[in-house]
């Protein structure tokens, strides 16, 4: 079987979406499938292309057995929404070109940049092959969700342009139940044409280690009990909250790690100067490989999003990488997430931008043992080439 994934951040790009697309490629490529990915040059988060690649018309690699085929694209840092359009629309443009010089049997466009979607619609009609959308995030309305816009002619274009997308597609991949849900109620898509294929966690790469003592001693921190957050830093994220809460918070013994980038970073880093916070610790991004080693020092892992009912219906990625390395879950998500978090009691729950609850929760998260029986069972239960496989049976189909 030939497959065609079309994706706006692939490796050396650490992100969830190019995380879950690699796993899965690397899988189905195991499994006998060939498979070509057309992608643009790494530079999320920031906006700079990663050393050893330049933003050229056409570059080629093959990694894992996957064929690489990188477009040239306007590259803009993940801030700003003008910019960052055009940088879609010049994916979806050159993405659409190039697919169309590749042999597929299916393709599949994956959000959550949605114009990555209409190539994936207009390559399947210019080649008569069917296509698959999967959708990570309903867009527009997280856009409406962080406040970034509100609804206007623009956003209720967009809307009218998601609403082809799904009917068009032969088939669509949601990556969480509430997804589906809202797809099959508000959009009135038929259930039958939409899968459920979640995130998950590479087991062999984020399993239980001992604490990584050379990365304590040089962050000064060998004697304290450090709550970390490792991820994107945007306005989804609601980082201010948890710098607000980490200047209320006089223990000397607790410490917060935060490392990163995104929209949010230089806002961020002026409000921890302003707070005056010794507390904090907030560092730059690191590389996938390294993630693990900072995970191994953290006594709390931070989940958090702002308080709206959109994000009632995702359900972070980070959790389960998280869990594989049994690491207590603190959780300021509603709706799915909250939900698994205490399905498998890998962790506590506070109410999104809920200071005292906070507190509350995470005196809970410090001061109590979770089982490690808790964490294997969640992560063979979303063990990520278990999960590749399914989604491939379902392209076979």
């Amino acid at each position: 079987m030939r497959l065609l994934f079309l994706t706006d951040n692939f490796p050396p790009e650490f992100n969830a979406p190019a995380t879950r697309t690699f796993e899965h490629c690397k899988q189905w490529v195991k499994q006998g499938a060939d498979v070509t990915v057309i992608t643009c040059a790494p530079n999320f988060p920031e906006g700079k292309v990663f050393m050893g690649y330049r933003n050229k018309w056409r570059q080629t690699e093959i990694i894992d057995g996957i064929k690489i085929i990188r477009v040239w694209t306007y590259i803009a840092a993940n801030k700003g929404f003008l910019r960052r359009i055009i940088d879609f629309l010049s994916f979806m443009a050159m993405s659409f070109w190039a697919g169309l010089f590749v042999k597929t049997d299916l393709i599949v466009a994956t959000s959550p940049q949605f114009f990555t979607a209409v190539s994936g619609r207009w390559l399947s009609f210019w080649k008569r092959k069917p296509w698959v959308m999967e959708v990570r995030d309903i867009w527009p309305e997280s856009i409406r969700a962080v406040g970034a816009m509100e609804r206007n002619a623009v956003i209720r274009f967009f809307e009218f342009l998601e609403l082809r997308m799904y009917k068009s597609a032969w088939k669509i991949i949601t990556v969480t139940d509430s997804f589906k849900e809202q797809l099959v109620k508000e959009k009135e898509i038929s259930a039958s044409k939409i899968e459920v294929v979640k995130n998950g966690v590479n087991s062999e790469v984020f399993k239980p280690m001992p604490k990584n003592q050379a990365i304590l001693k040089e962050l000064g921190l060998q004697n304290k009990r450090i709550i970390g957050y490792i991820g994107t830093h945007g306005m989804a994220h609601k980082l201010d909250f948890i710098l607000e809460c980490a200047a209320e918070i006089k223990d000397d013994r607790l410490h917060f790690l935060l490392i990163g980038t995104g929209a949010e970073k230089a806002n961020l880093l002026a409000l921890c100067k302003k707070l005056a916070l010794t507390n904090v610790t907030m560092l730059p991004p690191v590389e996938k490989e390294r993630v693990k080693q900072y995970i191994s020092i953290l006594d709390v892992a931070l989940v958090n999003l702002r308080k709206s009912n959109t994000f009632k219906s995702v359900l972070p990625s980070k959790i389960f990488e998280l869990a594989g390395m049994h690491k207590p879950i603190l959780l300021g998500v509603e709706g799915e997430s909250k939900e698994l978090i205490q399905k498998y009691a890998v962790g506590f729950c506070f109410e999104p931008e809920n200071m005292i609850d906070f507190k509350e929760k995470l005196n809970m998260a410090l001061n109590s043992e979770i089982k490690k029986e808790r964490f294997n069972e969640m992560t063979s239960d979303f063990d990520r080439s278990n999960l590749a496989r399914q989604m491939l049976g379902y392209l076979s189909d």
